[in-house]
């Protein structure tokens, strides 16, 4: 991958594994399901969604998991295989599970760079989380239409095509 204004790095803890993103997120999800707090061990999990062949492991070896989920589908958690934090992950996404990587925000170098552009599950959001006032948010889920960007819609079309899958 090219070393241009897009492109991003991450890793894990103990440094072994790291990756590149190449582009500007699909979207970033502040998930607050009961499955992201359990498996992230917090009041919510911070994913950015990328294409998966714009996410490149640049070194280390990883892990991969699979968690049960309130869906019955499991979630892909990729793991460093030494320390075993939580890289990226897939979901099933309506069929595009390996097509999408979510990004663990809190693993790229600068994590302050994704905040989230939608809250959802907010229907099982802990209380004592406030959400500032012009937060998008949604109970469960959106509509891909209402709430990604015209740019990423186009990059999901992409992605549905190669994968002869169609979510949106």
């Amino acid at each position: 991958m090219s070393n241009n204004s897009l492109t991003r790095d991450g890793g894990c803890t103990c440094g072994q594994v790291r990756y590149q993103i190449a582009s500007e997120p699909l979207i970033v999800h502040g998930c607050h399901c009961r499955g992201c707090q359990k498996n992230s061990g917090s009041a919510f999990a911070i994913n950015a969604l990328f294409e998966a062949d714009r996410v490149e492991l640049i070194s280390g070896k990883v892990e991969e998991i699979t968690v049960p989920t309130p869906s019955g589908t499991g979630q892909d958690i990729i793991r460093c295989a030494k320390c075993k934090v939580a890289v990226w992950s897939h979901y099933n996404m309506g069929g595009l599970r390996k097509h999408i990587r979510f990004i663990r925000v809190g693993t790229l170098d600068d994590p302050d760079q994704m905040p989230p552009d939608v809250h959802i599950f907010t229907c099982s959001k802990q209380p004592w989380v406030i959400l500032p006032e012009d937060d998008r948010r949604v109970e469960v889920f959106y509509e891909f239409k209402e709430t990604w960007s015209p740019e990423s819609m186009e990059r999901l079309a992409k992605v549905e095509e190669s994968a002869g899958i169609k979510i949106s």
